[in-house]
């Protein structure tokens, strides 16, 4: 498993927070209050984008935090850009995956694995996070295959709960979850946010998709 240290002089924090909030952050959860509606958030990073895009002005950005990256065979310091979701906000998530009926893409594979957490009569993405964290495979790609598994293979695999180390924060504008693993590779993480969290947020926000995005937060 690769990994990456960062040593960060308080004066490259104040000049890039765009780029390193989330990285000296030190706090779980991240802070839940939101923007009012109509606010904008235009990050200049690359994202993944999954369609159809839903009615309306605001989107959805998950960042997935994990120890392997299923849908590519390069190393873990190679992460694929977070997820948008267009048209959507976090509280419309689960029925708008609901509507996208078809696998999307090997190459979003996370927008496969929402679409599998997502039970037929969820009222919002709670449910869904909780089924989340009750996963305990390293690898959640179904064996042999490399696609993210159905809602009913969820079903199979998970526990009855959560080991205690796991964790999860449901607001309305931002979701968060950290899976255990095991105490070698530790936790893996997701966090779901829309334009109204990330207006209130821009750096940790920003900072999240680039994380998302390159191990190196200050590459250009």
């Amino acid at each position: 498993m690769d990994l990456a240290y960062y040593f960060l002089e308080d004066e490259a924090v104040a000049a890039h927070p765009d780029r390193l909030a989330y990285l000296v952050s030190g706090t779980w959860p991240l802070p839940s209050g939101a923007a009012a509606p109509g606010a904008t958030f235009a990050p200049d990073v690359s994202l993944r984008f999954v369609g159809p895009p839903g009615p309306g002005p605001d989107s959805v950005y998950a960042v997935r935090i994990t120890w392997q990256h299923t849908d590519h065979d390069r190393t873990n310091l190679d992460p694929r850009e977070a997820t948008v979701f267009p048209g959507v906000n976090l509280p419309g998530l689960a029925d708008h995956l609901r509507g996208i009926a078809d696998p999307v893409s090997p190459e979003c594979y996370d927008a496969d694995l929402l679409r599998g957490l997502v039970g037929p009569d969820d009222d919002g993405i709670g449910r869904a996070m909780e089924r989340y964290v009750c996963l305990t495979p390293y690898d959640l790609s179904v064996v042999g295959r490399g696609s993210a598994p159905s809602h009913e293979q969820i079903l199979r695999w998970k526990l009855p709960e959560p080991p205690p180390e796991a964790r999860v924060a449901v607001d309305e504008h931002l979701t968060q979850a950290t899976r255990y693993i095991d105490d070698f590779f530790g936790h893996e993480q997701l966090f779901l946010f829309d334009t109204q969290w990330a207006a209130a947020h821009p750096d940790l926000a920003l900072s999240l998709l680039r994380y998302a995005t390159h191990w190196d937060p200050l590459a250009p």
